[in-house]
């Protein structure tokens, strides 16, 4: 089994290579600035590289071969963190399009090199690497490099003549593209968190290798009045697939993306619109000792919103051993993994885990049968992306076949089609019944914090209903449901007792305010594993 993603390298790798490009006159149908080298012009459409996937799957795969991999895998991070691209030459720095767009070094954990190609109109010309392009110490293993080494990605800055000077901060992007086909975005706060990739095949499937199939070539622009089009090819050992990309700078920032896959090999478990997030720890258990922070994590929760209309929330865990969750679904109509506190005191932190975006999948068109798959493993650091959230349709990934989805990923703060239920903003853990009594052998405490929706709109007097179920175990005598002391309207506390559970197998709850046949609040759906 791979090991999780190391995202200590892969986050802060976002913040250095503070550099840029230029691109603008020039002859022939792209335009071609002094600066920047470019190979010959050559025609582009989508149409045209869905139809190379489409060729490309029936041929052996060739994969990717640095032009001197011993020497970039002394490329480490201290390094390859010493290597900045020059404002001067950032792709669209001096034309009249917006958002300037700066290249990524190859290094010892971007090894791949990935070729990348300027769009204008109907044609392209490949953007050349050289080695002027970037800014490094004389002596920089760097500098050995062949003049064909290759790109690494690519970053989208902020506009030019806004409140940011990209030239000069080196964290002025909004977009990227690094490493295999993973790419994430700011929110809202001006942060990045958690990433989302072109597909998932096969995570943590026992008996087969996770492939981390690789963005090969990336086509940038045009630049359009609705946003940054970027086109890319994928290419992997069991899939060849074709991308369209429209990125969208708003408040926070929007992706429309439509994708063509052709499957090679078999998958068993074939994930799209994947999310990549880190989970630790949060209030709802902390092992003893392990941070003196009170939450680590860039997501605490997956969101649902099924076919049939139901609002779910699902606690993330740092599970005891790695635990796949399937959520079966119809035509779903959208899933994204969560920051939903937002309280800086409940993370103390610098880096600001309270300002991580939240990122929501909106499917469009009929995504059939299927379910959502959720994949936790096990981690004991913030180092690593542990959490993976994905839809997996029913039909077989089998060989031969071909796949089309289009979808709308949404960074921003909250979930973007409000409920008008109330949600779950906490869930808590402890020992069960009641302080001054005695304590109950082998039962669990769940409190769950509901806030806002209908329950702020109840008449004076008026109490909520709480409405839950197990798998397996019994129901204390405890149990109580009562409004926060805290003089928030429509913030309710849920509390009950689980235990006499055999085994170590996890236990699912669900729960859900309501009254008389009104829900009230979204579902809380909840793993939980016995001491």
């Amino acid at each position: 089994m791979p090991n999780p993603v190391d995202r200590r390298h892969f986050c802060q790798s976002l913040t250095f290579a503070a550099a840029a490009g230029i691109v603008a006159g020039g002859s022939g149908a792209v335009a071609a600035t002094p600066g920047l080298k470019y190979g010959p012009v050559a025609p582009f459409s989508f149409d045209a590289l869905k139809a190379e996937a489409k060729k490309l799957v029936g041929q052996p795969f060739e994969p990717r071969v640095s032009a001197d991999k011993e020497l970039i895998e002394k490329l480490d991070y201290d390094v390859w963190g010493k290597i900045h691209y020059k404002p001067d030459f950032a792709l669209y720095a001096e034309g009249p399009e917006r958002f300037p767009v700066e290249f990524y070094h190859l290094g010892l954990f971007f090894k791949k090199p990935v070729r990348m190609f300027r769009v204008d109109g109907s044609q392209s010309r490949e953007i050349l690497y050289d080695p002027s392009y970037f800014d490094m110490p004389a002596d920089s293993l760097a500098r050995k490099l062949p003049a064909n080494a290759g790109f690494a990605g690519f970053r989208v800055h902020e506009p030019k003549g806004g409140p940011i000077d990209w030239r000069k901060d080196g964290g002025a992007d909004w977009a990227s593209f690094l490493g295999a086909s993973y790419f994430r975005t700011i929110g809202e706060f001006h942060q990045p968190g958690l990433s989302a990739r072109g597909v998932a095949l096969d995570t943590w499937v026992a008996g087969r290798n996770e492939e981390f199939p690789d963005f090969t070539r990336v086509y940038i622009g045009p630049e359009t009045e609705d946003g940054v089009i970027v086109h890319a090819l994928l290419e992997g050992p069991a899939i060849v697939g074709a991308f369209r990309f429209l990125m969208r700078r708003l408040k926070h920032v929007e992706i429309d993306v439509d994708s063509q896959l052709f499957l090679r090999g078999s998958i068993v478990r074939f994930g799209v619109a994947p999310l990549t997030s880190m989970y630790w720890f949060s209030e709802t258990r902390k092992p003893e000792g392990a941070d003196w922070r009170p939450e680590v994590h860039d997501s605490d929760g997956l969101a649902l919103w099924t076919g049939a209309g139901e609002r779910l929330w699902r606690p993330l865990n740092n599970p005891p051993r790695v635990m796949a969750s399937a959520f079966v679904d119809n035509n779903i109509k959208g899933f994204g993994l969560s920051q939903r506190d937002r309280n800086f005191d409940h993370y103390l932190d610098g880096v600001r885990y309270d300002l991580r975006p939240t990122v929501w999948v909106e499917p469009k068109g009929d995504w059939g049968k299927g379910s959502i798959h959720l994949v936790e493993i096990p981690t004991d650091d913030e180092i690593y992306d542990n959490i993976v959230a994905m839809w997996v349709p029913a039909e077989p990934a089998a060989a031969g076949s071909v796949f089309d989805f289009s979808y709308r990923l949404y960074w921003q703060a909250e979930e973007p089609f409000p409920s008008g239920l109330a949600r779950v903003v906490a869930t808590r853990l402890g020992n069960g019944g009641q302080a001054g009594q005695p304590r109950p052998k082998g039962f669990r405490k769940f409190m769950i914090e509901f806030l806002g929706g209908g329950l702020s709109d109840l008449p004076k007097g008026t109490k909520p209903e709480l409405e839950v179920s197990a798998s397996r175990g019994t129901f204390g005598n405890y149990r109580f449901l009562e409004a926060a002391p805290d003089d928030v309207p429509g913030h309710w506390r849920a509390q009950f007792d689980l235990g006499n559970i055999e085994g170590k197998d996890p236990v699912e709850l669900r729960a859900f305010l309501k009254l008389g046949d009104k829900v009230l609040s979204e579902t809380w759906i909840f793993q939980y594993h016995p001491f």
